[in-house]
């Protein structure tokens, strides 16, 4: 490998934001992606598919078949809220043993290791947007065990880490909220959506440069990443609707009405001007940022 050339891995490339991840990377890099199922046609292509990033054999082995790598993002993850209360051992095994052994290897290769987490690490307990200074204080399983991996983490590699919260996700591939509501808008005549848990939607089209920023500019430490402002899951449904220009009612209702295994943090927006400032650009406040990635899709979906 040339001076020139950088390599770097992208873990979870088959999955909504690693693939973003893949497509953005700058010039001048090449991104490895790595995943455990094969790439989607839409997306790019996986060259590392079925290494066991909880194994450390198997990432020596994905190293010493794909590397060297300059840099590490790890935005593969077991993102199963619900399912994550029942399935406890394998939530923590994906999200606390995979970012450990990612850490081990970039403290030895001496490279950085952008680790994306979760507001989930929060309770909702605040009224104004999380700070990275904030004491982490999970409610479920997804967010002990997404907390357990900044810990181990942290601990493998403190000199090489970068952990980047964000929240909310949506973007032009795999499964999301937007999407949804476009769907059972169409199959219905009237919704009905939660208006007392709020966040800051994020779209990977925001998001993916601002980890690769993180991984080229930041120092190692803590951040947030996630959209300008913040909104409620009934306020993203409506904005959805009024972009696409459907009419199907929404009524607001109480988590109440809508129970699920997994609590989830009432509130959970996050403050993210430390990554911000950094990068001289803070992410597109969420509305603007709703708009362009549906307005594009919506002319994409007309057209098949």
């Amino acid at each position: 490998m040339s001076a020139k050339e950088r390599r770097v891995l992208v873990t979870g490339a088959a999955g909504m934001l690693g693939s973003q991840l893949c497509l953005d990377a700058p010039s001048g890099v090449s991104a490895v992606g790595t995943d455990l199922i094969a790439g989607r046609p839409e997306g790019p292509a996986v060259a590392a598919v079925g290494f066991d990033l909880t194994d450390p054999a198997a990432v020596e082995r994905l190293v010493g078949e794909h590397g060297p790598f300059t840099g590490v993002i790890h935005s593969a993850a077991y993102t199963a809220v619900d399912k994550a209360e029942e399935e406890r051992e394998l939530a923590f095994r994906v999200n606390a043993e995979a970012p450990r052994v990612l850490a081990r290897a970039c403290a030895a290769a001496d490279i950085p290791l952008v680790l994306v987490s979760t507001d989930f690490v929060f309770d909702g307990s605040k009224r104004s947007p999380y700070l990275t200074t904030d004491e982490p204080s999970p409610v479920g399983v997804y967010g002990e065990s997404k907390r357990a991996g900044e810990l181990a983490a942290l601990e493998e590699a403190p000199g090489q880490l970068r952990i980047v919260r964000t929240q909310w996700l949506y973007g032009p591939r795999g499964n999301h909220f937007p999407g949804t509501i476009l769907r059972l808008a169409a199959e219905r005549d009237r919704l009905k959506v939660v208006s007392d848990q709020v966040g800051s939607p994020t779209t990977t089209l925001e998001l993916a440069p601002a980890l690769w920023d993180a991984l080229d500019r930041a120092p190692a430490g803590l951040y947030h990443a996630a959209c300008e402002g913040e909104c409620s899951w009934y306020d993203l449904a409506r904005a959805t609707l009024d972009i696409a220009g459907v009419e199907t009612p929404v009524e607001p209702c109480g988590t109440e009405e809508f129970p699920r295994p997994a609590p989830r943090p009432t509130y959970s927006a996050l403050d993210s001007s430390v990554l911000g400032d950094i990068r001289g650009r803070r992410l597109k406040p969420w509305r603007e940022a709703l708009e362009s990635f549906l307005v594009p899709e919506l002319a994409r979906t007309s057209r098949s």
